[in-house]
């Protein structure tokens, strides 16, 4: 808990401070500020219950199977407009960037998570434009392509994203999401269309290498 009086640190001025920059492991094409054991994360994330968990501060494996899909296959994001939602680092993002999409947002509830992906956006010379909200109750996005990696943790938030999802996809938008199969993804809605070893510092995998898989959603084009 923050001790009262106790000063916010400046977001981008910390992540500079305190995330090195490192190649993503299995996606040496892109450097990202990454949080380490010394990094003193809290200070900036905060241990409010309402504080929200600093995700943004390690490349998970649902962002780094779809970012590694991406590059390797540049052909599905040229240009087009492409949204990365629960962005985190930016990860999906930058990879999108890369392969030559038209136009990247990025979008994270995070304010934080925003500030890290201006600064690694920077790193890797693309241009993301970085939005701290909630989408997912709003009505689908002006874009061709969606990607999703890693937002079916929690099961309440995973109804919420795949009603969006779907709705998205009924709007002529195409979906893409990226995940280790954690718990609450609904398979029996997806297409696994490709399969990538990937490290992952989630779910307690203390960043080990994992099998993770890229789906579309039954129905998409």
């Amino acid at each position: 808990m923050k001790r009262p009086g106790m000063q916010q640190p400046d977001p981008v001025a910390f992540i500079k401070a305190n995330l090195p920059i490192s190649p993503v492991p299995s996606i040496p094409e892109i450097r990202l500020h990454t949080a380490g054991p010394a990094s003193g994360l809290w200070r900036l994330a905060g241990r409010r219950e309402a504080d929200p968990a600093p995700y943004w501060a390690y490349p998970w494996a649902g962002g780094a199977v779809l970012a590694r899909y991406l590059l390797d296959r540049p052909e599905i994001v040229v240009g087009r407009r492409v949204l990365d939602l629960g962005a985190g680092s930016g990860l999906v993002a930058i990879a999108a960037a890369k392969a030559g999409a038209a136009a990247v947002t990025a979008v994270d509830i995070d304010a934080n998570a925003i500030a890290a992906i201006g600064l690694n956006a920077a790193i890797n010379g693309v241009d993301i434009v970085a939005r701290a909200a909630d989408i997912i109750e709003d009505p689908p996005p002006e874009i061709d392509l969606l990607v999703v990696g890693d937002l079916f943790y929690d099961p309440t938030l995973a109804l919420r994203v795949m009603a969006f999802l779907r709705r998205c996809q009924a709007s002529g938008i195409e979906v893409l999401i990226g995940d280790p199969e954690r718990a609450h993804l609904p398979q029996g809605e997806l297409s696994r269309i490709a399969t990538h070893a990937v490290a992952d510092f989630g779910g307690g995998s203390s960043g080990g290498a994992v099998p993770a898989g890229v789906f579309s959603l039954f129905g998409n084009s």
